[in-house]
């Protein structure tokens, strides 16, 4: 890559090769003396006796490349390290432009210079270095201006890619407003590009190490879709739509579920279901033992087997689908510290034990429907069955068996108040999911019962 002098060395390059064209076509012969400059359009002296034959060269734009400006991105990682040094990569716009106080010697010399850009489409190495070599012969750089003895370092002619000219065309508008920039009088012209030119940093960068060795996998794109949720009480079981409660095996239904290493991820727990239970549009899985009950997410993995020793990769994933894990009511229910007699309403401590386990966080509330109504005397109306709720208090200290999660418990105990005597329905609410109730043969709800006596 060249460095930040490169742009003054095209510019010197074409110089030199606008006055070497001049001279190998005759031109100073046939017209007179003739200066090839690189000066802005302003500084020419236009009228008078001071004006020569002149062929100006004017770099009066310059542009970043489009095919170079993402090249070397990003320069720096997630620490802040430079990993790499961009190339500045930048097109120069230049006007070459004929001056003479002679009739027809301004058209003469840009037609020459013209001719001389169009058959030198390409700046070559060796053309480069020519042009910017310190002089030979025993003759010292010391004669140069300063400026110019510094574009022998630039090294213009080792960057990558190579200078190319080609003509530009300027609408009469751009042409006007270009001269109007000048201030100055309008003079025969054509524009030029010159691309791409290469500035790079000389700064030091991390440089990672090479690659031993490279692994190339190949997989059909397989998109598990899980389209539905079901539950199976036991293998064998028919399966069924609701309720999913613990200790029952989860179903899940969609596309494409069968991968090379199929792998359910419920509420973040991964869970292996048996290769033997994997089809393409079923699997059937446990439902992990740690799960509390509530809404959960079910998630197909398909994970690919990369590498050497074959180590398990993330492939691709399937949709969320939620699922509600419903408690259940593990009888008998029991009942204590009854207080209360006659038509009176009691005032009891109602224990119920919960499969799965409820952690200290969830919320709990004990649902109480009437089972029957109380007897009534002969003739007067049945009074309507009651329903109570009650929250369960902040748990704190609550045994908690060796299998369930920090926090949690089996077993949790209601205080509850205001209730008439009689049989009850319990249910427990968990987090919004509901315990379901048993149904005897003649499609009733009959349990779990407590009676309040």
């Amino acid at each position: 890559m060249s460095n930040a002098l490169a742009i003054a060395s095209v510019t010197a390059v074409l110089r030199d090769l606008l006055n070497n064209g001049l001279i190998d076509h005759n031109v100073p012969g046939a017209i007179g003396d003739v200066t090839v400059t690189a000066v802005p359009p302003d500084r020419i002296i236009l009228e008078g006796s001071s004006l020569t034959s002149r062929l100006n060269l004017y770099l009066y734009k310059v542009s970043h490349n489009a095919g170079w400006r993402n090249v070397g991105l990003p320069t720096r990682d997630s620490n802040g390290e430079r990993v790499s040094n961009q190339p500045l990569a930048l097109n120069l716009h230049y006007l070459l432009t004929a001056y003479s106080s002679e009739e027809l010697h301004s058209e003469i010399l840009l037609g020459y210079g013209m001719q001389i850009l169009h058959e030198t489409p390409v700046l070559t190495r060796d053309a480069i270095r020519n042009a910017l070599q310190p002089p030979t012969h025993g003759m010292s750089a010391s004669g140069l201006p300063p400026h110019l003895q510094a574009l022998f370092t630039s090294e213009l002619a080792e960057q990558v890619e190579l200078i190319k000219v080609w003509p530009e065309t300027l609408t009469a508008e751009e042409l006007f407003n270009t001269w109007s920039a000048f201030s100055t009088a309008y003079r025969p012209s054509a524009p030029y590009q010159a691309s791409v030119v290469l500035i790079e940093s000389r700064r030091s960068v991390k440089s990672s190490l090479p690659v031993r060795a490279r692994n190339l996998y190949v997989v059909p794109f397989k998109q598990p879709v899980v389209e539905q949720i079901k539950s199976q009480a036991a293998p064998g079981d028919p399966i069924l739509d609701q309720p999913i409660l613990a200790g029952h095996l989860l179903v899940v239904q969609g596309q494409n579920l069968r991968g090379e290493e199929t792998l359910l991820k419920v509420s973040g727990t991964e869970v292996a279901p048996d290769p033997l239970d994997i089809t393409d549009t079923q699997i059937v899985a446990p439902i992990p033992a740690a799960l509390p009950a509530g809404v959960h997410g079910v998630q197909v993995v398909h994970t690919l087997l990369m590498g050497s020793p074959p180590v398990p990769h993330r492939g691709v994933e399937s949709n969320v689908a939620p699922f509600v894990l419903r408690p259940r009511v593990v009888e008998p229910v029991t009942i204590a510290n009854v207080q209360g007699a006659g038509s009176a309403p009691r005032a009891a401590d109602i224990t119920v034990t919960v499969e799965p386990a409820i952690s200290a966080t969830q919320r709990v509330v004990l649902l109480l429907n009437e089972f029957q109504t109380p007897a009534s005397p002969p003739g007067s109306p049945v009074p309507p069955a009651q329903s109570y709720s009650f929250a369960a208090p902040p748990r704190l200290n609550l045994q908690s068996p060796p299998a369930s999660p920090p926090g949690a418990s089996a077993s949790i105990t209601f205080g509850v108040s205001g209730v008439r005597a009689g049989r009850y329905l319990v249910r427990v609410q968990i987090d919004g999911a509901e315990s379901p109730l048993g149904v005897g043969a003649g499609g009733r709800f009959e349990s779990p019962l407590v009676e309040i006596t």
